[in-house]
């Protein structure tokens, strides 16, 4: 099948030993034992995974071994998650959520469903009447029986499964501050621990530093205001606290390796933008 919106691709993971960014959201679908690495965040993979990624992260897949990998992609034009939240709850479950792992491991029956949707998706012919429906159908199918697996790796009422009452404060403090506070020693000052105290303990449990937390929620919330409204760069970069939308576009830039502009040319406006005028 030929679709500019929405394909499914076989890969070798030496596709994707250098770093690969576009404006697509993914799902990886593997067997075999190495790392991803997402925005320079490495995770460990063993067994058979289902790896989600969502326009413009950076992606390694890394093996020493010669991987199979089925890649279906699809943009925002071709299905919204925004827009179908009620349908799949993959929307900050199984995409758009830093705190998460952006992958995870699948039983050998589980692996072999979502595999054979990947291969109806391949035989459909999209010229033919009612394909869209079809290929959204089967998008959905795959969405949803990864939120139900996904969500059953997660403890009830939290993201964190650790004792450290400082990881679930610095979370909430993150969601609360990050737009006016970038800097982790304001976090760490507010959990009367020190700077490094807290860098070692989120560390542990995220895989990142307090530092890159604070960015890519900065960064996720930049994605959204661009991807999900019509305002202005300008507008933006206001309402994240940026001195201007120069120095806005120069963080975002460095952080996804695009400008702000490019980024909403190439994923486009969503159509939720429209939707709650």
């Amino acid at each position: 099948m030929e679709n500019k919106n929405f394909s499914v691709l076989q890969k070798l993971n030496s596709d994707f030993e250098k770093v690969f960014s576009d404006a697509f959201y993914h799902i990886f679908l593997f067997s075999g034992e190495g790392k991803i690495i997402v925005d320079f965040v490495e995770y460990d993979f063993k067994g058979k995974t289902v790896f989600f990624t969502s326009p413009f992260q950076n992606i390694q897949i890394l093996s020493k071994d010669s991987i199979e990998i089925k890649m279906l992609s699809f943009h925002g034009d071709f299905y919204c998650i925004e827009f179908h939240k009620k349908e799949v709850a993959c929307n900050g479950l199984l995409f758009n959520n830093i705190y998460l792992f952006p992958h995870f491991s699948l039983t050998e029956s589980t692996f072999d469903e979502i595999s054979e949707y990947f291969s109806k998706i391949k035989e459909i012919n999209p010229s033919e009447d009612f394909s869209g429906a079809v290929l959204r159908s089967y998008l959905q199918l795959i969405l949803a029986i990864s939120s139900k697996v996904k969500s059953k790796f997660l403890p009830e009422n939290s993201l964190i499964q650790k004792d450290f009452k400082e990881l679930k404060d610095f979370q909430n403090l993150v969601e609360q501050h990050f737009i006016m506070e970038k800097s982790p020693a304001f976090y760490a000052d507010l959990l009367h621990i020190s700077p490094n105290t807290l860098s070692k303990k989120i560390k542990a449990e995220f895989s990142k530093t307090p530092s890159q937390i604070i960015q890519e929620r900065v960064i996720l919330e930049a994605k959204k205001q661009i991807h999900l409204t019509r305002k202005s760069m300008k507008e933006i970069a206001a309402q994240l606290h940026f001195e201007d939308e120069f120095y806005f576009s120069k963080y975002f830039k460095k952080y996804t390796g695009i400008s702000p502009t490019q980024f909403r040319d190439e994923a486009g406006i969503s159509i939720v933008a429209d939707l709650y005028k």
